[in-house]
């Protein structure tokens, strides 16, 4: 077993952030919740809601629209990485992300052609791709690696607990307004993201320790390392193989439920279903992901990580028994555990793959970048799978591919806790690989 309290005591100085940069952080997370995503599942119940087939709108064209959106994030992915690595400006590229994000979906009450929705919602994607690193960095920067597995813990918490209002708002105001409502909601919340974001002083902020470049004050520190390590790591790259493996078995399902819900209840009804999904799951993701932060150092990553894989194939599984409305939004409260738990685990993983090389950031890209392709493609394999066979075969296909990704991380893929800090490739050798008793 890796000595977890050497390996802490090698990643850097405690940092001391300020009151003032601490509540900035828990404010950041809490009202770009609903920002970050843009429209989300959201956007599938208001084409078919508002537009319908009459305009062109099934689930086909949705899923089609989601895909394209999501191709256009995962592509800005690693560059987006890169940028926040280089940056010495990241409060003002959140909030140019936070405004560009807002803009282009609150054109789309007013566009209706596929061309211009895809385009809109492809633009939502590029800028929402800045969020992922820029938070994780900002995080690393403000509370130093030491603080950072707990920290992003209640990063993750926040982010639920904002998730969790705005959806409940949305469904409480969607009843007599219509799923127009979140776009107001939305307009709101990106306001009250920059107000969140120029709480934390940039000087709060070390850019050093914000891209991983961490080592104690006496030391000789090294320069970032090269991108071919983060090609040497093979640990990383099956990561990410994961990381796509598991969004596009989850992606889709929320989406699809949602789909559900509105040939079940109506258009009338649907918003306010949908965020009563949302609102159960996000409840339950926040003492989860509270919970992994605070574990996580003491429990190990890959049993947790095991935990979230096999619960989202039990809940694709269980979306098949009925489609009772009561019974959807029940399993729907599974998708907390997974996703809660993805949510905490994934930037601290990636932290341990690299401590040390200067490139945590463009590596978050990398990964989410395989995380994205998943994700894009999962809505249009639910899409042509409901068309085709229904909903209830979309859900067990789902189910399958994370089943295969829980067998996948169990054989394959190591304990990353206490990874040691990988050498640089001009040094001759490669990446550090964890002891066998790691895992």
């Amino acid at each position: 077993m890796p000595d977890v309290s050497a390996a802490a005591a090698s990643a850097g100085p405690l940092r001391e952030p300020s009151a003032r940069a601490l509540r900035g952080l828990d404010a950041l997370n809490f009202f770009l919740a609903d920002v970050r995503d843009g429209l989300g599942p959201y956007l599938a119940i208001y084409l078919l809601a508002v537009r319908g087939p009459e305009q062109g709108w099934n689930e086909a064209t949705i899923g089609v629209v989601m895909t394209i959106a999501g191709i256009a994030g995962l592509i800005a992915q690693t560059p987006a990485g890169a940028l926040i690595d280089r940056t010495r400006r990241k409060p003002a590229i959140v909030i140019a992300a936070a405004v560009a994000v807002t803009l282009s979906c609150l054109v789309l009450p007013f566009v209706s052609n596929f061309y211009l929705v895809a385009a809109t919602q492809s633009l939502a994607g590029i800028a929402g791709a800045i969020f992922p690193p820029a938070l994780a960095a900002i995080t690393l920067g403000v509370v130093g690696p030491k603080m950072f597995s707990k920290r992003i813990g209640r990063n993750e918490g926040f982010n639920h607990a904002g998730n969790a209002v705005s959806a409940a708002v949305a469904g409480s105001t969607a009843y007599f307004f219509g799923p127009i409502v979140v776009f107001w909601l939305m307009a709101i919340l990106a306001a009250a993201s920059i107000g969140a974001m120029l709480m934390i002083p940039a000087k709060a902020i070390d850019d050093d320790l914000a891209r991983g470049l961490d080592c104690p004050e006496d030391a000789n520190c090294e320069q970032p390392s090269g991108l071919a390590t983060l090609l040497q790591n093979r640990y990383l790259l099956l990561f990410a193989g994961l990381c796509a493996a598991f969004h596009l078995a989850n992606a889709a399902m929320l989406p699809s439920v949602g789909q559900l819900l509105t040939k079940i209840s109506g258009k009338d009804h649907a918003t306010s279903l949908i965020a009563v999904c949302i609102v159960a799951a996000q409840c339950v993701m926040v003492p989860v992901a509270v919970f992994v932060g605070a574990r996580a150092d003491a429990i190990g990553r890959k049993p947790i990580f095991l935990v979230a894989f096999g619960v989202l194939a039990v809940r694709g599984v269980l979306y098949t028994l009925s489609d009772n409305p009561f019974w959807l939004v029940a399993v729907q409260c599974l998708d907390g555990i997974g996703a809660g738990i993805y949510g905490a685990l994934f930037p601290i993983v990636v932290a341990d793959l690299t401590r040390g090389s200067g490139r945590f950031n463009v590596a978050q890209g990398a990964v989410a970048t395989a995380q994205g392709l998943g994700a894009s493609f999962s809505a249009s394999l639910a899409g042509v799978i409901i068309v085709a066979a229904g909903f209830s075969a979309a859900f067990l296909a789902l189910a399958g591919i994370a089943a295969l990704g829980f067998a996948v991380y169990l054989v394959l893929m190591p304990e990353s806790r206490g990874f040691e800090r990988p050498a640089r490739p001009e040094d001759g050798a490669g990446p550090a690989l964890p002891s066998p008793a790691a895992a």
